[in-house]
C-alpha cells in the first residue's frame, strides 16, 4: 500500500515539477525571442539551464527521499564544468536522464540532447527545446536522397549550423548510441551479440563528431545498471524500490580513430564502427560483471 501511494506522490510531483519549469523556460524562450543581440540571448540560454538545473534537482530529490539507494559511481574524477564533451550511454530507462543528471550535476556543462527537426514545431516542448539550445537535426533516409541528390550533404550542414552556438559556450552532448530504452523483447529481436545491450547505431554520433568532432575535448563513456531492478526501474523508483545504481565512466579521446569523413570515406567508415563496436563490447562484458 504505501509503495502505491509513494507512485502517486511521485508521479504527481514530477508531472507538477515539469509543467512548471517547462512553462517558465517558455516564458523564457519568448523573452529571448524579443531579445536584440547574441549575447544577451546567451544570457536567455543560461538562465533556461538553470531553471532545467532546478527541474534535474528536484527530480533527484524525489529519488533520494523516496528511496534508500545505494550509488556505485567511478570513474571520471578529472572532469570540469568548463569543458566540452560528447557523453555516449547505455539507455535502460527513462531513470537514466535523472541518474545523468545526479552524477554529473556541477561536474560538466549542461547536456544538450540531439532533437529531430520535427520536434520544434511540437507546443511548449519545440520552444522549451530551441530556449535550451538544443540542437535540431534533419537526417534525410537513403532513399531521399537518391531521388532528391541534390539534398546531399544538406543535413550535415544544418547540424553544424545547430552546433555554431556551441563554440564559445562549455557544452556537453548527450547521444544514447542504442537509438532505444534497451529491453529483452528488443535485443531477441535485434539478435545483436550482446548480452545487456542493444546494437550501438553509428549514424548518430557521426554526425555529431562531424559537426562538434574538433571542439570535445573528450568521450564521456558512461554505462549505467540498476542491478537489483533490472525488470522496470523507472516503475520501481517511483514506488521507492530502488536499492542499487552503478555508474561507470570512462572517458574516451577524441583522436584519429573517431575523426574523419564518415559519410564519403568507406574505409574510414569501416574503422569506425569497429572502434564502436570494441567500445561496445567492452560496456557488455562490464555490465556482466556488474550483474555477477
Amino acid at each position: 500500500m504505501l509503495a502505491y501511494l509513494l507512485l502517486i506522490f511521485n508521479v504527481s510531483f514530477v508531472i507538477i515539477n515539469s509543467a512548471v519549469c517547462s512553462i517558465t523556460i517558455c516564458i523564457l524562450a519568448i523573452f529571448k525571442l524579443l531579445l536584440p543581440t547574441p549575447k544577451l540571448k546567451a544570457k536567455g540560454t543560461e538562465l533556461a539551464n538553470k531553471v532545467m538545473w532546478v527541474w534535474a534537482t528536484i527530480n533527484a530529490g524525489i529519488l533520494s527521499l523516496s528511496n534508500r539507494i545505494e550509488w556505485d559511481v567511478q570513474g571520471g574524477e578529472h572532469l570540469k564544468k568548463d569543458g566540452w564533451y560528447l557523453l555516449i550511454s547505455n539507455h535502460l530507462s527513462w531513470t537514466d536522464i535523472v541518474v545523468l543528471c545526479c552524477v554529473f550535476k556541477n561536474r560538466i556543462p549542461m547536456p544538450k540532447f540531439f532533437l529531430k527537426q520535427q520536434l520544434l514545431y511540437v507546443p511548449f516542448i519545440g520552444l522549451a527545446c530551441w530556449a535550451l539550445d538544443m540542437p535540431f537535426m534533419r537526417r534525410y533516409s537513403r532513399e531521399y536522397l537518391l531521388r532528391n541528390p541534390g539534398k546531399r550533404g544538406q543535413d550535415l550542414q544544418t547540424t553544424r549550423r545547430s552546433c555554431a552556438k556551441f563554440k564559445h559556450t562549455p557544452t556537453t552532448v548527450v547521444n544514447y548510441v542504442e537509438g532505444t530504452r534497451f529491453t529483452v523483447e528488443k535485443q531477441n529481436r535485434s539478435r545483436a551479440s550482446y548480452q545487456h545491450l542493444l546494437a550501438p547505431k553509428s549514424g548518430g554520433i557521426a554526425y555529431t563528431l562531424a559537426a562538434m568532432g574538433d571542439q570535445f575535448e573528450s568521450i564521456i563513456d558512461v554505462t549505467l545498471a540498476y542491478p537489483e531492478n533490472r525488470g522496470k526501474p523507472f516503475k520501481d523508483v517511483l514506488m521507492g524500490r530502488m536499492t542499487k545504481i552503478v555508474v561507470r565512466v570512462n572517458v574516451l579521446p577524441v583522436d584519429e580513430r573517431v575523426l574523419g569523413d564518415y559519410f564519403n570515406d568507406k574505409p574510414y567508415k569501416r574503422q569506425f564502427q569497429k572502434w564502436l563496436g570494441d567500445v561496445w563490447q567492452e560496456k557488455d562484458q562490464l555490465l556482466q560483471d556488474i550483474h555477477k
